[in-house]
């Protein structure tokens, strides 16, 4: 039977509808694109509650901001270039200067959009939202958590940036998952090297963790869904369990879980660290899958990083960088 699989963009969409029917508060813009981000089914469905923005990103995070003073739960939703990236400023000062209530769906996040190219790949939205005072910055890993993320982020006060992926990946959750924003969660124990990983790679994580097991190497899986606030007392546990610690995200090493990461353990616990993601380069127009395989990003990548890295350490105490045989990733 075929591994079920679902987008998180979708996930989103379906929340944002159940969560309507609970809550006459919760508003949808969108930007011209509510097919792609799934919006349409709540347009459909709640069309008094739904503004198209048309192409305008910038305007309508201020339309948002605005609207969220009078009491109201704004949900704006297009792709993650266009929200972390066009309406920048926006969201800087019209939103996180404020504080205001204002939930942030990005979809297409990431180097899997795809062939849509480099002008749409935002590998670079962790960063410029981490770097928002007060700005909470999520990535799901799958369908349940994707739909449990939506409710959480509705139930905060404050801004929230929420990245939804467009191709599927496998559910790993059941119904008994709780999401808690703030607190990772381990997925796999471990001894010799903790994986720490969001959203569409933490299936690939624990694949490639199967496969080291094999190998001789034990590594812990962590989904860190939240990237800020980062769960610290976690990432430190893993670190003085581990000894090692890997980062595994579909996103710049620049700016992102990685160095979110790699900030707690320099002052927390220095360990050896190797941060697995687009190293600092534009993507470009391939499949999905094509893409995460060359840049190293898919089980086979990570596997052969992560085992790199451990028995480098082991033989002569070294760890420079990963540099697969294509030299997409560092």
């Amino acid at each position: 039977m075929a591994e079920k699989k679902i987008a998180t963009r979708d996930s989103y969409a379906a929340a944002l509808l159940k969560l309507a029917e609970e809550r006459e508060d919760l508003l949808v813009f969108d930007a011209d694109l509510a097919e792609a981000t799934r919006t349409a089914r709540f347009r459909d469905a709640f069309p008094d509650r739904f503004v198209d923005c048309g192409i305008a990103e910038a305007n309508m995070m201020g339309v948002a901001a605005g609207i969220s003073t009078m009491g109201y739960v704004p949900f704006v939703s297009t792709f993650a270039m266009f929200a972390a990236g066009r309406a920048f400023e926006q969201v800087r000062n019209s939103i996180g200067y404020p504080h205001l209530n204002v939930k942030i769906g990005a979809t297409h996040g990431g180097i899997s959009v795809g062939a849509d190219g480099a002008t749409h790949q935002c590998n670079e939205d962790f960063a410029l939202m981490r770097a928002i005072p007060g700005m909470t910055v999520l990535c799901p890993s799958d369908d349940v958590e994707a739909k449990q993320m939506v409710r959480a982020a509705y139930a905060v006060k404050g801004p929230v940036y929420m990245r939804f992926g467009r191709m599927g990946v496998p559910v790993l959750h059941d119904a008994s998952y709780a999401f808690r924003i703030g607190r990772g969660e381990i997925l796999r124990e471990g001894a010799d090297v903790a994986l720490i990983a969001n959203g569409i790679l933490v299936h690939s994580a624990l694949a490639a963790a199967e496969r080291l097991y094999s190998s001789g190497i034990s590594a812990r899986v962590i989904n860190m869904a939240t990237i800020k606030p980062l769960d610290e007392a976690l990432v430190l546990a893993a670190a003085h369990d581990c000894g090692r610690v890997v980062t595994v995200e579909e996103h710049s090493v620049v700016g992102g879980l990685g160095e979110a990461v790699a900030a707690v353990l320099s002052e927390g616990c220095p360990v050896p660290l190797r941060r697995i993601g687009i190293p600092d380069v534009f993507g470009h127009s391939a499949s999905a899958e094509e893409l995460l395989a060359e840049f190293g990003l898919g089980e086979e990548g990570i596997f052969a990083s992560v085992k790199e890295f451990c028995c480098r350490g082991a033989s002569d105490g070294m760890y420079g960088a990963w540099n697969p045989p294509n030299g997409a990733v560092t």
